[in-house]
């Protein structure tokens, strides 16, 4: 079974073989963790990025995800996945889980063994930490077995807020 951890630092330092990206549909940058991958990794991954084929709801949809190389980041792949922008309704739950379902299938797909996560939909799409953090630790408690080549899985937090909710849902 994979181990599942939670580190309060800098998603684009890790070295792990995948981060997520928590993206805009276009794939291209923008602001929050986005942009600092982006700025991180440098223009080959913004190429990369541009190669993907758009298609209804952009290159990458709500709750899709596309892999792609890592440019000047540490890591391997950088796994783009959009998550809701938060409305309350029952489907944005749904929409954020399959985040973090589709990003570890595509990371078994991959052979990738050790992943980070950015806390996917929290900056300016609105959603609540600690229902955001819920989600997450379901979603990936859930696919974990599904996915044997992944050995970890880390969450990371940028501020301590989000640190302390995603350690204490940890201990559940």
């Amino acid at each position: 079974m994979a181990n599942i951890e939670v580190i309060m630092g800098d998603i684009t330092t890790q070295k792990v073989d995948a981060i997520v990206n928590a993206a805009n549909s276009t794939m291209l940058g923008g602001g929050g963790v986005d942009g600092a991958i982006h700025r991180a990794a440098g223009r080959e991954l913004y190429e990369e990025c541009l190669k993907v084929p758009e298609g209804p709801g952009g290159r990458c949809p709500r709750g899709q995800c596309v892999v792609t190389g890592a440019g000047r980041l540490p890591c391997k792949k950088v796994i783009h996945t959009v998550g809701p922008v938060y409305g309350g309704g029952a489907g944005d739950a749904k929409v954020l889980g399959d985040c973090y379902r589709n990003c570890l299938v595509a990371a078994e797909r991959e052979g990738i063994e050790s992943m980070a996560f950015p806390n996917i939909s929290t900056g300016v799409y609105g959603y609540p930490l600690r229902e955001a953090a819920e989600v997450a630790i379901n979603a990936v408690r859930e696919i974990l077995p599904k996915t044997p080549s992944v050995k970890l899985v880390r969450f990371v937090c940028f501020n301590r807020e989000n640190y302390q909710i995603y350690e204490e849902l940890l201990k559940r």
